[in-house]
């Protein structure tokens, strides 16, 4: 794995247990995560600096959400966080992903 994907996968399961942790009194129970994420992501963590642009928030709302349904659809044999860290870098046109 690359150094920008490791990282991004990284923030990835940091997000999803900051979020695990903030809705802990429902388990992490949450109907609009990706927004959460979304948030947490650009304007909490090294993202926009990994992908030398600050993403727009809805934009990678959509994104989270869109790769939420293809994971789920497709099953694919990789951890969640390093399917979507892939995903996002390429989306972002990381030139390192």
């Amino acid at each position: 794995m690359t150094d920008i994907l490791d990282q991004a996968n990284r923030l990835l399961h940091e997000v999803a247990e900051t979020h695990h942790r903030v809705f802990r009194l429902v388990d992490g129970a949450d109907d609009d995560w990706a927004s959460w994420y979304a948030d947490w992501l650009v304007n909490l963590s090294e993202l926009p600096a990994l992908l030398k642009t600050k993403p727009v928030r809805s934009e990678l709302t959509y994104l989270l959400v869109s790769l939420d349904k293809e994971y789920t659809a497709s099953h694919p044999g990789q951890p969640w966080e390093t399917y979507y860290a892939q995903r996002i870098l390429d989306h972002f046109g990381s030139a390192e992903g």
